[in-house]
């Protein structure tokens, strides 16, 4: 059996060793446009491979995967983050779980990921082809699947697309041709440009507990968030960046964004706690007294937005000053006016749509013996390693349908 593999990242990888390892009689290959494979996951965690999670703190898919979430619990029941940590370790690579449950190589270098991979698929007999584009594939009589490459023809008796995200649509051209409905991919995991100056002389700082939410939507996130000299970033402003990928864009990222800068979900409590504050220190002055651990700069920032004066003592800011403090600290309301990039670590949403595929296999319902694994599936998630589960996840059931 030839079984071709498009597209040489992690999903791709997965697919082709697990295919391999099933069935060793098979011959496999890799076909990667690019001149290196991998590249994606040289970058993931700033180098240092955010491989997996340990998914303690998930109580539901939907949190982590905004897209997918339905399709990655079905398949989770074959391949999960437990069985990628002990496939990882058994193959060599021991791995550190850290304290906010991302999972890492324990060199801290992505390469440890790369090389475990590489040499796995060496091992079995799997070719590694680069610079091999596929531009068209079309099915045969006989059940096989021809592909066009720049320069020549193969044909393959399985053929899995494990191409990842296209952010411009146009790498899935060749698909939709083939039959597929293609969700229209859009960038997803970024960071919020906004252009208010005085906002941005506060670079730098950072809020270990926001609550953001786009107003008049469901869309709400919290977490740490970052403030830089383009807007702001973080952990809270990439999951609102995900699971609102689709809204934003069609918004043109062009929308207010609220920002509860205390972490309470209930107003009265942050209510309580100023007027306790006011009581305990009435002659001191509001700058000097910064409630929820907000940093000192932040606080300052905040008061003049509530049209007070940093100077002013507690005891002379009244019912009124309170509320418009309680107002500002829980929805400080700012206008984003474009997207920033979230390092190389680039995401796109949509593609493949998963009414197109089997959902225990992954093979095509339009096109026989042609599956998909990974990205370039409408599953995408926010960032802490979920993406590369995904890949694993998805990589793993393409294999063993494959072999199967």
């Amino acid at each position: 059996m030839k079984i071709a593999i498009v597209g040489g990242g992690a999903a791709g990888f997965f697919a082709a060793i697990t295919a391999k390892s099933r069935h060793p009689e098979a011959d496999v290959c890799i076909l990667e446009r690019a001149s290196q494979v991998l590249a994606k996951v040289g970058v993931s965690g700033g180098g240092r491979c955010n491989l997996t999670n340990s998914f303690e703190d998930v109580t539901d898919l939907k949190q982590v995967y905004p897209r997918g979430h339905k399709l990655m619990k079905r398949l989770f029941k074959s391949f999960n983050e437990r069985d990628a940590y002990e496939w990882f370790e058994a193959h060599g690579v021991k791995l550190v779980t850290q304290a906010d449950h991302c999972v890492f190589p324990q060199s801290q270098r992505s390469q440890s990921i790369i090389d475990c991979l590489v040499n796995e698929a060496h091992r079995l007999g799997i070719h590694i082809l680069t610079r091999h584009e596929v531009k068209n594939i079309v099915p045969q009589t006989n059940g096989q699947l021809s592909l066009a490459l720049a320069d020549k023809q193969m044909t393959a008796d399985r053929v899995a697309i494990t191409t990842g995200g296209s952010p411009h649509g146009k790498g899935l051209a060749y698909l939709e041709a083939l039959g597929h409905s293609i969700e229209t991919p859009v960038p997803s995991l970024f960071t919020f440009n906004i252009a208010d100056k005085s906002l941005r002389q506060l670079m730098g700082t950072v809020v270990i507990d926001a609550i953001v939410q786009m107003p008049g939507t469901k869309f709400r996130t919290s977490g740490p968030l970052l403030i830089t000299h383009w807007g702001m970033s973080g952990p809270a402003i990439l999951k609102l960046s995900s699971h609102a990928a689709r809204y934003l864009a069609e918004h043109e990222y062009r929308l207010p964004v609220a920002v509860n800068w205390t972490g309470c979900t209930n107003n009265s409590d942050v209510q309580t706690q100023l007027t306790e504050l006011a009581l305990r220190h009435a002659q001191k002055q509001l700058g000097t007294i910064p409630p929820f651990q907000l940093p000192s700069r932040l606080w300052q920032f905040i008061i003049e937005r509530a049209n007070l004066s940093t100077e002013k003592k507690w005891a002379e800011v009244g019912k009124k000053g309170l509320n418009k403090l309680v107002e500002t600290l829980v929805n400080d309301q700012y206008n984003i006016n474009g997207k920033g990039a979230f390092k190389e670590e680039f995401v796109t949403c949509g593609g493949i749509a998963l009414s197109n595929v089997n959902l225990n296999t992954l093979e095509s319902k339009v096109c026989p013996h042609l599956f998909f694994a990974g990205e370039v599936l409408d599953i995408d998630a926010i960032t802490g390693g979920f993406n590369l589960q995904a890949a694993w996840t998805t990589g793993y059931t393409v294999g063993q349908s494959i072999a199967d």
